[in-house]
């Protein structure tokens, strides 16, 4: 099969992709051995099935790949979704792993006295400003959106702010770096999306992979 035929299946680097293989592997995706080589440079890497490449990214850049068509299927977490909330993307299952949360965060001093009842403007340094503008807007707080794309723990200790968004999970780094959580905006699990067009164009393609993940997904509940 020509290799611009091939479905391509977008997965993300990090601590989603350890997760996720075992996943994929009891749905029959078996990636070419070199996926597993820490040294690789590749990023694209044939599968056990002549129809499939796999391709590692960015999270935020899955979401990019899968919204344009550059991939038909994907993995992201939706706290990616949210932020970008592309119409070209399916998102028809939840693969109930990743676990974490979007919350906000301050330093521990300034938790010991703060109200976020009493908050109605404030400055926050995260990746996520349009999921932290539409949550602070609810409640009619004007939030300055200082976006960084990682070290967002430091803001607060050099200054740049009082308060962050960000992603947590254990909360280990939260504390590492003198912060605590003050307030849960939204849960996080990793998702499994398809180019809306991909669906329809390639459909006899594009459903089985759904149904065969779904039936793992439903397998491990």
């Amino acid at each position: 099969m020509p290799a611009n035929d091939k479905l391509i299946l977008a997965l993300p680097n990090g601590r989603i992709l350890g997760e996720v293989l075992p996943l994929l592997r009891r749905a029959g995706v078996e990636p070419e051995p070199e996926f597993d080589d820490p040294k690789t440079r590749k990023l694209q890497f044939t599968t056990s099935h002549p129809g499939l490449d796999i391709i590692r990214a960015r999270s935020f850049d899955v979401t990019t790949f899968v919204a344009f068509g550059a991939a038909h299927l994907g993995i992201a977490g939706n706290d990616v979704l949210m932020e970008f909330d592309y119409a070209e993307i399916y998102a028809p299952l939840d693969l109930e792993i990743g676990r974490c949360r979007i919350s906000v965060a301050e330093p521990v001093e300034l938790a010991g006295h703060d109200d976020p009842r009493t908050w109605s403007h404030i400055r926050i340094a995260t990746k996520y400003p349009r999921i932290a503008r539409q949550h602070f807007a609810a409640r009619g707080v004007q939030a300055e959106c200082i976006k960084l794309n990682g070290a967002i723990e430091l803001a607060p200790t050099l200054g740049l702010c009082r308060r962050i968004v960000d992603l947590v999970s254990t909360g280990a780094t939260l504390k590492a770096n003198g912060l605590v959580e003050v307030e849960h905006i939204a849960d996080v699990t990793s998702r499994f999306i398809v180019n809306r067009a991909a669906l329809k164009t390639r459909h006899a393609e594009v459903a089985p992979w759904i149904e065969r993940v779904a039936a793992e997904v439903a397998r491990a509940a």
